[in-house]
C-alpha cells in the first residue's frame, strides 16, 4: 500500500527535491508552503510521514509541530525535520519536540530514505 508523505517547506526546491528522493518508492504526496497550509493539508490527506521545514513564513515548524501533537487524531504522524542549523544546541531543542529524526540542510536523497527507511516502511514501486 501507497505510503502518504507530507512536505511543508516555502522552497517549491526543497519539496521537488523531496518528492524526487522517493520516486523508487510507492509514495502519494501533498505538499504545503507554511505550516498554517501544513495543518489543513495533513488533517484532510493523514500522512504517514511528514518532512517539515522549521524556517517557514506565516506558520514556522516549530509552531505546526506543537499543534500537531495537540491534535488526537494526527498527534502519532512522524515528524522528520529538516533545518539549517547544525549546531548541537539548535538539534537537541528540536529532538525534544518530539521528532522521529533530523536533517539538516543541504542533505542528501539517499540521506532522508535512510532516515524515512527507519520510520516507514518504505516499498519499491510496482513494475
Amino acid at each position: 500500500m501507497s505510503k502518504k508523505i507530507l512536505t511543508v517547506d516555502d522552497s517549491k526546491t526543497i519539496r521537488m527535491i523531496i518528492q524526487r528522493a522517493f520516486r523508487a518508492h510507492d509514495c502519494t504526496f501533498s505538499e504545503a508552503g507554511n505550516g498554517e497550509e501544513g495543518l489543513a493539508v495533513a488533517a484532510g490527506f493523514r500522512p504517514d510521514l511528514i518532512v517539515l521545514d522549521i524556517t517557514m513564513p506565516v506558520m514556522d515548524g516549530v509552531t505546526m509541530l506543537t499543534k500537531l501533537r495537540q491534535d488526537p487524531v494526527l498527534k502519532g504522524t512522524p515528524v522528520i525535520m529538516l533545518t539549517a542549523e547544525s549546531g548541537r544546541e539548535s538539534v537537541a531543542s528540536i529532538a525534544a519536540l518530539g521528532i522521529s529524526d533530523y536533517l539538516v540542510k543541504p542533505f542528501k536523497e539517499t540521506e532522508l530514505i535512510e532516515k524515512a527507511g527507519k520510520v516507514i516502511q518504505l516499498l519499491p514501486k510496482a513494475a
